[in-house]
């Protein structure tokens, strides 16, 4: 890397919300940090994707989750930003062809909270509120608990969806409890739940760099704040996400707990409507993490049935 004073070494592409924000200027901070350069060095590019500008309808409608990377990673191919920074958990499972995740920083909590100012735990909900999420596989688990309750979409950031919730739009919602805590807002949480009830998004709570596969001075440039744990567990709930459906359609759960040489993880998949839920866990060695993902995801394939897929989404 260019010593200090030298101008801009890298360009990072985001999303311009506050929390895409606060985490592309994590990464720059620890970029900085770990190369000893000023983070003015680091550029920051704002850009915006179709999922900021589709608010009015659920993300399957309007073409899945890489609503949220498609324009940042035309930009990283177009050689406007040299690297990308998003939430893992909106990283399409399936990256362009010339792209890779080349580095995460150290995972936040997975869980989810319960937010509400009507009640203090999602089973102290009355029958018949209204809980409003934009994810399908949060729908689906507050449904498994709450059959009772009603289920409506909630697009936005997380200010956006706090307003829409002061405002009276609904009764309750879920967030991400890493969001909040990055947004320096996780006293709003009424209610953390704990993964053993509502298993987490594959990649919840973990940040991921993308950059070209060709450019190896960036990838030598993120390998220094890379964290390995989180690089093992991702590549666990990856695996487990491409055997089955990575584009937002069925609602999946996904966790992959690292210690020392082994990890523990965890699988879901389950109907909108709650009613019909698979799930399975493996154990084994860290250099197996892609492996045992993939192969809890092969049993829960055969144990659904195709046609679980072919109702709820369809792989």
């Amino acid at each position: 890397m260019q010593p200090v004073g030298a101008g801009i070494v890298a360009t990072i592409g985001t999303r311009g919300s506050p929390l895409a924000l606060a985490q592309a200027h994590e990464v720059r901070r620890r970029l900085a940090a770990a190369h000893q350069i000023v983070e003015d060095a680091i550029a920051i590019r704002v850009i915006r994707t179709s999922g900021d500008v589709i608010q009015d309808r659920a993300l399957l409608e309007a073409g899945g989750k890489g609503l949220f990377t498609k324009e940042i990673e035309e930009a990283l191919l177009a050689g406007i930003v040299d690297l990308a920074v998003h939430s893992s958990k909106d990283v399409p499972t399936f990256l362009p062809e010339n792209t890779w995740l080349s580095a995460f920083l150290p995972r936040e909590d997975v869980r989810d909270v319960f937010i509400s100012p009507r009640a203090s735990s999602l089973q102290e909900l009355p029958a018949g509120s209204v809980v409003g999420t934009a994810s399908l596989r949060r729908q689906a688990m507050v449904l498994r608990r709450r059959p009772d309750l009603k289920v409506k979409v909630f697009r936005g950031n997380v200010e956006t969806r706090l307003r829409k919730l002061a405002e009276g739009e609904a009764d309750a919602t879920l967030l991400a409890l890493a969001g909040l805590r990055r947004l320096g807002m996780a006293d709003k949480a009424t209610q953390i739940l704990s993964v053993d009830e509502f298993l987490p998004a594959v990649g919840q709570g973990a940040v991921a760099i993308e950059s070209r596969r060709d450019d190896d001075r960036i990838a030598a440039f993120v390998a220094r704040i890379t964290d390995p744990d989180t690089e093992t567990a991702l590549s666990a709930e990856r695996s487990f996400l491409a055997l089955l459906d990575g584009s937002c359609r069925t609602p999946i759960g996904g966790h992959c707990i690292v210690e020392g040489d082994r990890i523990r993880f965890r699988g879901l998949i389950i109907s909108p409507d709650g009613d019909n839920a698979y799930e399975t866990s493996r154990e084994g060695p860290r250099v197996e993490a892609a492996a045992l993902g993939a192969d809890a995801a092969r049993e829960l394939r055969a144990r659904a049935g195709e046609a679980f897929f072919t109702l709820f989404g369809g792989a």
